[in-house]
């Protein structure tokens, strides 16, 4: 699927927060969503020593959106990675973890996923076609 100017607008604020909050070995993923009453948050990943303890840019935007006005729906959501110091390439969009395709498809089945596509650019999937065959609870 091709990108909207609403797509485009939520690369350019996820950029925009890991550009104004990039640390070396600390703060490299930003993310941004739209919700689906059109609010749009930003996140950036929280790095940890231990790192089970780390967090990725797409949770941190789920859970300030969900703390700001509760649990309104992912219309799209978008990660993008800086590169390191000395670090070949420019801020991109990068692909969910796993764990975050599970996070996003638990708080919006029906949400649109921003993700890399080679040199086309990046395009628009569901968060069905990111995880396929998703385990829900009670399921038998």
């Amino acid at each position: 699927m091709k990108l909207t100017a609403k797509d485009k607008e939520l690369i350019e604020a996820a950029t925009k927060a890991i550009k104004s909050r990039y640390r070396n070995d600390w703060q490299e993923v930003g993310a941004a969503l739209r919700t689906r009453d059109g609010r749009l948050v930003v996140g950036v990943n929280l790095d940890a020593y231990v790192g089970r303890g780390a967090v990725c840019a797409e949770a941190v935007a789920i859970g300030t959106a969900l703390t700001d006005k509760g649990d309104k729906g992912i219309e799209t959501i978008v990660a993008v990675r800086h590169p390191k110091p000395g670090e070949a390439g420019e801020i991109a969009v990068v692909s969910p973890c796993g764990a975050c395709r599970e996070l996003i498809h638990d708080y919006d089945a029906k949400a649109r996923v921003i993700v890399p596509n080679g040199k086309q650019g990046p395009t628009v999937v569901t968060i069905g076609e990111l995880l396929p065959n998703k385990y829900r609870r009670g399921m038998t």
